[in-house]
């Protein structure tokens, strides 16, 4: 029997290539296996190649923004996902439209550094 347990599962959907390579780096470097997408589009089909655990993502991108990628994953899994939208929208209604589409975390990239945000990761993944 393989006691070992696997590294977490993180994929970052985020289509600005710098803020995607620093929580890439600060991902991996806390233990985490890690995938990415620039993308709406490329992070649906990461989701599906890669099987996250947990899925870090932006609202606002090209072909697909992240409140469509919520509706899309909804209707396709049918199960709950553990995504955080790491976002610059912080406006109550994009906090309450992305809560109410299934992220179970939304967090202003301006008010946490990214050690704050792998916190928050492992937190999450720590709920049942």
């Amino acid at each position: 029997m393989d006691t070992t347990k696997r590294a977490p599962r993180i994929l970052i959907i985020d289509d600005d290539p710098f803020i995607a390579d620093v929580y890439v780096i600060k991902f991996k470097d806390e233990g985490f296996e890690v995938a990415s997408a620039h993308n709406g589009k490329d992070g649906l089909k990461k989701v599906k190649e890669f099987d996250p655990d947990i899925i870090l993502m932006d609202v606002v991108m090209p072909d697909m923004d992240g409140f469509q990628i919520l509706e899309e994953l909804k209707k396709e899994t049918g199960k709950p996902q553990k995504i955080i939208m790491l976002t610059n929208l912080g406006q109550k209604e994009d906090v309450d439209r992305g809560m109410g589409l299934g992220a179970m975390d939304y967090m202003v990239k301006a008010h946490f550094t990214p050690s704050e945000v792998v916190e928050h990761a492992r937190k999450l993944l720590a709920r049942q």
